[in-house]
């Protein structure tokens, strides 16, 4: 199984059970922690779900380690019939590395056995729970052991160490440099259980000890409660600032902190990030693509709404409608909330018109339970389906829509306000969208458009790689609402002010040709073969 970092929030209810039960086959969890909300809505450390489930967790350092440990983990898992987590964070999530590979040797598996009388209870109520708890402990306590066989101690009798595991320990060799001789390292392979008779040998053998992990401070305070028990009186070092509890750990990162512990050992290292090197990007925020058919639910939103109305954003490629100049999609909590949300706002609220926003696979996901309420309750709120046909977000996966259409199950739940329309169809669906937001009862917007990306991919696999182009005629005013309103990074301005179209931008959808106040955007076409 895998899941990116709050995908565990969904599967929460089921997998805190998993440890009490036994299952035949055994089960491995692949789960991606996003340090520095690269692509999440938080920094959540998931080591906290392997201790709060008594649930063994690995976490390799790079991409090889990836491969040996997950061959490792799923042995374990057969052998102990439980789930074990293997643990990713985002740089060990995108590591390059030649991998060496083992002979692959098939093996012939049986049926799979469901026996609840042999292997159960696999109901945890009532009088079951103790005994399905007690075994859950017992395993942690095997488990403990073998994590003593995933602590890989580097030392040469130095007086200071470093505990750590994972990517932080690859940046602190990084930030080490010729220096990584003057500092012993404790690098942990399994994050939970932690190997307690490998962390006191380490901590008596040394007067000063570090602990480097990103995120909590999970690592540190076993060691520290180690240290307590065992009455060892090694000065321990944990997190010193609020800055150390956020963000990735680069070898960047690192050095900062670790030049507030030890600075003789990192200050003199030079490095490719360093201020003096590092490549001048300038930032630059997140955005829709290029014919992104909710690109005009937007604009066409951020016209009609009042100041004061609210919008409520859900998970999606749709969200980025928070950002400039749309600013549209004021409160973001997880997949599927908004129509929860926001028929929560829409409770004596008789000034404000209440929008809420949700992509066509969320609908499915998560969407279904919050529409049933609103229908329920009757309440005065808009929902936005944003129809693009797949699961863009993630990477174009398929979801139910192609089988199942929307509109049929939101007749079948008693939605009565139900509009569809094409988003590139601009005044109509401007038209859609007042008449939706002057009902006072629930209804639904399926907005509709393919998503573009996938398209544009689909017809470069076909092999047509040149497409009509958008073109700036001189009758531009100037108004500049294609680039402050519509915002399609298509247009771009020169050097002169003048405003024109990015050719490696432009897929030539022609989505922003209502637009324009002067009517100054037209369609180039080509003549004969467009390969």
């Amino acid at each position: 199984m895998f899941f990116k970092s709050v995908g565990m929030n969904v599967v929460a209810d089921s997998f805190v059970q998993l440890s009490m039960m036994e299952i035949p086959g055994g089960m491995v969890i692949v789960v991606g922690d996003d340090p520095g909300a690269n692509s999440s809505q938080n920094e959540q450390d998931n080591r906290h779900y392997a201790r709060l489930s008594y649930t063994p967790m690995f976490e390799p350092k790079d991409a090889q380690e990836v491969y040996t440990m997950f061959k490792e983990a799923t042995e374990h898992a057969r052998s102990f019939r439980s789930a074990v987590v293997l643990r990713l964070t985002t740089h060990t999530a995108h590591f390059k590395q030649k991998v060496k590979f083992g002979e692959y040797h098939p093996q012939q598996l049986g049926k799979p056995i469901f026996a609840p009388s042999q292997l159960g209870p696999y109901v945890p109520i009532g009088e079951n729970v103790p005994i399905m708890k007690w075994q859950a402990i017992k395993r942690l306590q095997t488990w403990s052991e073998i994590s003593e066989k995933y602590a890989y101690v580097s030392s040469t009798g130095n007086r200071n160490g470093v505990i750590t595991a994972g990517l932080p320990y690859l940046s602190l060799l990084d930030v080490l440099g010729e220096n990584a001789n003057k500092i012993d390292i404790l690098r942990l392979g399994m994050v939970y259980p932690l190997p307690r008779q490998a962390i006191i040998d380490f901590l008596k053998s040394h007067e000063e000890v570090k602990v480097l992990e990103e995120l909590d401070d999970f690592i540190e305070e076993k060691v520290k409660a180690v240290a307590y028990e065992e009455s060892i009186r090694t000065k321990i070092i944990g997190k010193l600032d609020l800055e150390d509890w956020m963000g990735e750990y680069t070898p960047e990162k690192v050095r900062n902190v670790m030049a507030k512990v030890w600075p003789q050992l990192v200050l003199n290292v030079s490095s490719p990030l360093s201020e003096n090197n590092r490549m001048r990007t300038i930032p630059r925020s997140p955005q829709l693509c290029p014919g992104c058919g909710h690109r005009p639910v937007f604009y066409t939103l951020s016209k009609i709404l009042a100041k004061d109305d609210i919008s409520v954003a859900d998970i999606g490629c749709h969200t980025l409608g928070f950002l400039e100049p749309y600013k549209v999609g004021q409160v973001l909590l997880s997949m599927g909330h908004s129509v929860g949300t926001g028929t929560g706002l829409s409770i004596f609220n008789n000034d404000r018109k209440v929008v809420a926003f949700l992509g066509d696979s969320t609908f499915f996901h998560a969407g279904i339970p919050g529409i049933i309420n609103a229908v329920y309750n009757n309440h005065n709120l808009t929902l936005v389906i944003m129809e693009n046909g797949t699961t863009a977000m993630t990477g174009h996966q398929d979801h139910p829509g192609k089988k199942i259409k929307i509109r049929t199950v939101l007749e079948s739940l008693g939605v009565k306000h139900i509009w569809e329309v094409d988003t590139y169809q601009i005044d109509k669906l401007e038209e859609t969208l007042k008449e939706a937001l002057a009902t006072k009862e629930f209804n639904v917007v399926i907005a509709r458009h393919p998503c573009m990306l996938k398209f544009t991919r689909e017809r470069r696999h076909r092999g047509i790689v040149k497409v009509p182009q958008m073109k700036v005629t001189n009758r531009c005013t100037l108004a500049n609402i294609c680039i402050t309103q519509f915002a399609c990074p298509s247009f771009q301005k020169d050097k002169s002010g003048n405003v024109f179209v990015h050719e490696d931008l432009c897929i030539g959808d022609g989505s922003c040709s209502n637009v324009c106040p002067s009517g100054a955007l037209e369609i180039e076409q080509f003549g004969g073969d467009q390969k």
